[in-house]
């Protein structure tokens, strides 16, 4: 009998491939090909996996919330997961701070460079600062205005609008709650059934995955370099000491931090579950968003740490929108390190405002690529900062923005396996 692939093996393959492609385009001059011909199929990737995000959301929370049958154990639920969330949220951020405190990469930024990115990232900036500012003129709690979408339709279809749809999805699966089994059973078979066919989809699109990661890898590369291999070595030359504070601080999350979680709370053995969530891992790497990867988070949770249903589908989806540790920390790290490059002393109070600041900025945060940049320019701007520092970061950001994506959703997955473990229905293999 044939042994079967892992899928893991055959994503990790067409990543291995995907950045062979890449250094072979650049350095023989064909990245025109790739960017025309190989980045559409990434692409069509990224899409294939947001398109299913929000009716997977919707349906998996609908169908979560009403299987529990109990309003007070829905209440219990929500605010552990909020409380664990927000807590990671601000080791996270502190952590960063410490780091970049400690090691001061910024102190190392030549000024010709400084000049260069700030000419060459002019536009992006302003075009950044301009949707931070609009941000800041809204009330002090406009967040809680934006829970609750003026047309339903309207909001599924934007996935930077998920935690909307959250929203109503709770509110649904709570009148279910309170309308009892009886009168809701056929509804909950309903979704039920549309979950299994969301999950079916979600099965025939992981089949695509490693040519989806193998085009998004080789065009990421080819974009970095700019028709110049050695452009790629000499940027991350000059941000080195920021790029390894950043990786630094996601490693000792992932590695250290979330280890200690697991084991403190469910004994659970650390290898077996980075081995169940590798693969979403790796798309979460690929394509730099938490909400595309969602399919294949709840998928790897529920059949490979069997973790139970109504806890994934109501965690894991809170989390993607709600949980940004990897975004937080690269943040703190961020701040600090333009202030030191333009040579700025940042005081305790400031300090203590970033952790503040990326903590609230973090909950309302799109599970998209690049949306920490917005987070990152509302944090300068609470502690006075010129945005025109993000000039400097904006070079490598894309390739941290891959790393820290890694950690948002390995931060839910752990989240996800402590609150099974707290409603006493873990499945350890």
């Amino acid at each position: 009998m044939k042994k079967k692939i892992p899928l893991q093996i055959k994503i990790l393959l067409g990543m291995v491939l995907g950045v062979i492609l890449g250094i072979v385009a650049v350095s023989f001059k064909f990245d025109t090909f790739v960017i025309n011909w190989i980045k559409p199929w990434g692409v069509i990737f990224i899409n294939l996996l947001k398109v299913i995000a929000v009716p997977l959301i919707f349906v998996s929370l609908v169908k979560g919330i009403s299987s529990l049958n109990d309003i007070s154990k829905l209440s219990r639920i929500g605010i552990k997961t909020i409380s664990l969330y927000i807590t990671t949220t601000i080791v996270a951020v502190s952590l960063g701070l410490v780091l970049v405190n400690v090691i001061k990469p910024g102190n190392t930024f030549p000024e010709a460079k400084k000049q260069e990115f700030r000419e060459k990232y002019a536009g992006t900036i302003q075009q950044k600062s301009q949707t931070a500012a609009e941000v800041a003129k809204k009330s002090p709690i406009q967040f809680l205005v934006d829970l609750i979408p003026e047309n339903f339709f309207r909001a599924s279809t934007d996935n930077s609008n998920m935690l909307q749809v959250i929203v109503m999805a709770i509110i649904f699966g709570v009148a279910m709650v309170m309308m009892g089994n009886e009168k809701t059973l056929k509804m909950q078979q309903l979704m039920e059934e549309t979950n299994e066919v969301v999950l079916k989809i979600i099965d025939l699109i992981m089949l695509y995955a490693p040519f989806g990661v193998f085009a998004l890898l080789a065009s990421i590369l080819v974009e970095f370099a700019g028709g110049n291999v050695s452009n790629s070595f000499s940027l991350l030359a000059a941000l080195g000491m920021y790029s390894i504070t950043v990786i630094l601080g996601l490693a000792v999350i992932v590695f250290l931090f979330y280890p200690l979680l697991l084991k403190a709370f469910t004994k659970r053995n650390i290898l077996q579950f980075f081995r169940a969530i590798l693969p979403a891992q790796m798309l979460a790497f690929s394509t730099s968003s938490s909400a595309a990867t969602l399919p294949v988070t709840m998928e790897q949770c529920e059949n490979e740490l069997g973790l139970s249903k109504e806890v994934a589908s109501f965690v894991l989806p809170v989390g993607a929108t709600v949980n940004m540790d990897g975004t937080s920390l690269y943040q703190a790290v961020a701040a600090v390190f333009i202030a030191q490059a333009f040579g700025i002393d940042l005081t305790l109070a400031d300090q203590a405002s970033i952790i503040l600041t990326a903590t609230l900025a973090s909950i309302g945060s799109a599970a998209v690529p690049g949306a920490g940049i917005i987070m990152l320019v509302i944090v300068l701007n609470s502690i006075g900062l010129p945005t025109e520092g993000i000039a400097l970061i904006f070079a490598v950001d894309r390739i941290l923005d891959m790393f820290r994506t890694v950690v948002n959703v390995t931060g839910d997955t752990v989240v996800a396996t402590i609150m099974d473990h707290f409603e006493k229905k873990p499945n350890l293999k």
